[in-house]
């Protein structure tokens, strides 16, 4: 399996010098296969970064967080994530629909390790899985095309103060973004939205 490189990695590789070096980082490093070490990383994490492009190729990246697990690994080429209530944009799923090819960034900010996995996404807002993640609004399904482990050399590292208190538990109901109640988003907010009436949900500002 390769990565790939193209014109523009050639170039710089030859005015580097370190063309032999990529190519042997492409020949033993790079799969298109999930074996259980990937599995197992990917299965630990409570976050990614999502790269996607829209038709015409203009880029985007988004934060996707959860509890540790919410992407899981169906087989060797295929994982998938849910999606949750946002900001209501869709940028990212949006230009799934439109262009399939996505790149994803799985990092551990504790120990500094962290892992690419670019593929092919889909969506179907059908998909049986959705029923298994409380809240999602549908999952994205991703064809590993490449995977492969990326140099951690200048990750800072982090230790983990809370995760997010709006990611759906079940058993308790999920808070109100403090965000939606305000005067600029209440009135362009969906008629179903909890934010319209809390209730007794809390609403949180972060």
């Amino acid at each position: 399996m390769s990565t790939g490189y193209h014109d523009g990695s050639r170039t710089l590789q030859d005015r580097h010098d370190i063309r032999a070096l990529a190519d042997r980082i492409d020949e033993l490093l790079v799969s298109d296969t999930i074996n259980e070490g990937d599995k197992a990383f990917i299965e630990a994490r409570d976050m990614f970064f999502l790269a996607t492009a829209d038709a015409e190729g203009r880029p985007s990246c988004s934060y996707k967080g959860g509890d540790p697990g919410f992407v899981r690994v169906l087989d060797e080429t295929t994982l998938a994530f849910p999606s949750y209530d946002g900001n209501g944009m869709y940028r990212s799923a949006g230009n799934v629909l439109v262009n399939p090819h996505v790149g994803m960034l799985f990092v551990d900010l504790e120990r500094g390790h962290r892992m690419r996995f670019e593929g092919i996404a889909s969506i179907d807002l059908d998909d049986p899985l959705r029923e298994e993640y409380l809240e999602a609004q549908f999952v994205v399904r991703v064809k590993a095309r490449a995977v492969y482990p990326n140099c951690p050399r200048y990750l800072h590292r982090y230790e983990l103060k809370q995760r997010s208190r709006f990611v759906p538990a079940a058993g308790c109901a999920t808070p109100v973004p403090e965000w939606k109640r305000s005067d600029w988003a209440y009135d362009a907010l969906p008629a179903a939205d909890p934010a319209r009436d809390p209730g007794e949900r809390e609403v949180l500002g972060r």
